[in-house]
């Protein structure tokens, strides 16, 4: 189960961005995300998921990365 998509998505509902301008593997700061927007968009992952993102990944910036996270987040979360 890969959150990628959704958070390509997500991007795009929250910030116009065109889904196909987005390389999963491409600093979100390249498509000018400073750190306060990071962090809006975490809160917003948190929501749309209904998780609790852990505060010790703060150099994950790449949608790639954020999706393994959500990923993980919610495979350790009880059915």
């Amino acid at each position: 189960m890969s959150s990628l998509k959704d958070l390509q998505e997500l991007i795009h509902e929250k910030y116009g961005i065109d889904t196909s301008t987005l390389d999963p593997d491409t600093s979100l700061r390249d498509k000018g995300f400073d750190s306060l927007a990071l962090v809006e968009f975490v809160f917003a992952i948190e929501d749309k998921f209904g998780i609790t993102m852990p505060d010790n990944d703060t150099d994950i910036d790449t949608l790639a990365k954020l999706a393994d996270l959500v990923d993980q987040v919610r495979a350790a979360q009880p059915s």
